[in-house]
């Protein structure tokens, strides 16, 4: 214990600590082996390295937390937002609507959004002229038979007819974020929503 104790009050001298040891090895060294000046210097050196260490892991922290309090704080005001959000399904809540976006090819000769529930079958086919560039869809909440889809996770897919294959394109829903969540580090923002769940801030498109 005591030379746990030792070596953690090692680790922790300071300058003023340090030249009281130094001055104190002087008075004793041995005369007919006098120390060179040159190891004080390296000795001297050393610690002002490892200090300088110490004090850029101090200074490090310190930016660290004020990092994350920026970071918490910016994401305070995302709240209320909406957001746009790689996503491949939607947590529906009957009697709203779904929208979202996607890339169209140049060479595409057909566009539709499917809608699926969480038993595979389709409930909307949705048609969409094929052109080129950012389009934009929006899904009523209504069946094929125009009846009100109930309250459940739904599945969404953009799909393409390209050169005569069928091709499914990355696809963007909306969300508005109803709080903020900052991970166990700080490092990371999830924006919380009622549509998409929790969505890493890295995932997000756009805030509108």
């Amino acid at each position: 214990m005591a030379a746990a104790q030792t070596k953690k009050s090692a680790n922790n001298l300071g300058i003023d600590e340090f030249l009281t040891l130094m001055t104190t090895q002087l008075k004793n060294q041995d005369p007919l082996k006098p120390l060179e000046g040159t190891e004080f210097v390296a000795q001297l050196a050393q610690f002002g390295t490892v200090s300088g260490i110490q004090q850029m892991q101090g200074s490090m922290e310190t930016l660290a937390e004020s990092l994350r309090a920026t970071q918490a704080l910016s994401g305070t005001s995302l709240v209320g937002h909406d957001i746009l959000a790689s996503a491949g399904s939607v947590n529906f809540i009957e009697g709203t609507s779904v929208s979202g976006e996607f890339d169209v090819p140049a060479a595409t000769s057909a566009l539709q959004v499917r809608i699926t529930d969480a038993s595979g079958a389709v409930v909307r086919d949705i048609t969409l002229a094929p052109t080129p560039g950012f389009t934009s869809f929006s899904w009523d909440g209504l069946r094929s038979d125009g009846a009100q889809a109930q309250s459940g996770e739904y599945s969404i897919q953009a799909i393409a007819s390209v050169g005569g294959a069928s091709e499914s394109l990355d696809l963007l829903l909306a969300a508005r974020v109803s709080s903020v969540t900052l991970d166990n580090g700080g490092t990371g923002l999830t924006l919380n929503t009622a549509g998409l769940g929790s969505v890493s801030l890295a995932d997000v498109r756009r805030i509108m």
